[in-house]
């Protein structure tokens, strides 16, 4: 993948925002579990970063999805996970289906503000007894005259604390499970929706994560996304992107894990000589250097497939497998160099090890990706 002036004006316009706008704040936002979204999304709304690959008619800049994968990226300049989490949740998680599925009046009402900054919106799959496993949501959308009436509850959502509006899957009728579900927008501010909790997680601190349920609440058919029955389809294509976008958007944080053990083992003494003066630590660091650069290079090379059109399924749930690994082993590894220091709450070395935890379960966990890339394997022997 090949990066233009572009590509490199985003991530410098983004590195600058997150120095001077997030990077201050972060230690604030951790400390309250929560991290004012509406005012950092308008902000980035007004650079233009919230809808780099959207259509132009709705405030887009319809950019190709290396654009994304680049903003991704450059994400990792966060001092914490969870910001850039929920960013992604915006731009690469809740918004794509809409983007190309929805009516032009969904777009104007939902896509535009979110887009602009104006609207925080959050994306509602998982629930209490189906994460990974979306096809056994019980979520229900029943119609009801010109309305759907929905019930039911979604677990482990990002932004949904502070959301305008959510981006539902729910079951629009009894057939096959993948066939009978829908896509369906759903403002937050309906009567019968309850943001029922705040979870509290053991990282990703300054992201909201919430449990809402919903009562009886009604929302015009015209609401619908795309086609009914094909929510399934719809998020399956979403997750492409989703695993893409976590994928690069580990890649800067590992490589940034890496340079501040340099820096602080090359300062840090013992036995006479500084850590990284002894072999085990500074071959280590080069082995996981080797395997975060291998890492960019597989999530480049899938971008570069999808961006060609092709299917990356495949290629994707190798770069989210592969990134949630790393999430776990170079923190891990660091951290032992830093000796006390980095048992300590506030270093950024044991924050990526309390972040990055949630890699290999979230958006898909490890063993599904084990799954969907065995299934290749079994099905298109030496084909890519």
């Amino acid at each position: 993948m090949q990066l233009t002036h572009e590509h490199e004006e985003i991530k410098r316009t983004l590195k600058r925002f997150i120095t001077e706008e997030i990077n201050p704040r972060v230690d604030e936002w951790e400390a309250a579990e929560a991290f004012p979204a509406h005012e950092v999304f308008k902000k980035l709304g007004d650079l233009g970063l919230l809808g780099l690959t959207k259509p132009t008619d709705y405030g887009g800049m319809a950019l190709d999805y290396s654009y994304s994968v680049v903003m991704a990226e450059a994400l990792g300049h966060c001092d914490c996970g969870g910001v850039p989490m929920a960013v992604g949740v915006q731009t690469d998680m809740a918004t794509p289906a809409l983007a190309r599925f929805g009516s032009d009046a969904l777009r104007r009402e939902f896509l535009a503000p979110a887009i602009s900054g104006d609207a925080v919106g959050c994306i509602g799959v998982s629930e209490p007894g189906a994460g990974s496993d979306v096809a056994s949501i019980k979520t229900t959308a029943k119609k009801d005259g010109d309305d759907y009436v929905i019930n039911g509850g979604k677990m482990w959502i990002t932004n949904s604390l502070q959301a305008d509006w959510m981006c539902v899957l729910a079951n629009t009728s009894e057939g096959a499970a993948h066939k009978n579900k829908s896509l369906i927008m759903v403002p937050m501010n309906s009567p019968g929706v309850t943001r029922a909790k705040k979870i509290r997680k053991i990282g990703m601190m300054s992201s909201d994560t919430g449990l809402i349920h919903f009562d009886g609440v009604r929302v015009p058919q015209r609401n619908l996304i795309g086609q009914e029955g094909m929510g399934f389809t719809y998020q399956m294509m979403q997750f492409q992107e989703e695993r893409l976008w976590a994928a690069a958007n580990a890649i800067q944080g590992l490589s940034n894990c890496i340079d501040e053990t340099i820096e602080y083992t090359r300062e840090r003494q013992i036995f006479g000589k500084s850590v990284l003066d002894n072999q085990v630590v500074h071959f280590k660091l080069a082995e996981l250097k080797t395997e975060i650069e291998s890492l960019r290079g597989l999530v480049y090379m899938a971008t570069e497939q999808y961006v060609e059109g092709k299917d990356v399924t495949e290629w994707a749930s190798m770069a989210k497998l592969k990134s949630s690994r790393l999430l776990r082993t170079v923190p891990d590894s660091c951290m032992q160099y830093w000796g006390g220091m980095g048992y300590t709450w506030d270093n950024r070395v044991s924050r990526m090890y309390r972040d990055g935890r949630l890699a290999s379960i979230a958006g898909g966990a490890d063993e599904v990706m084990l799954g969907i890339i065995s299934k290749f394997m079994h099905t298109l022997p030496g084909k890519r």
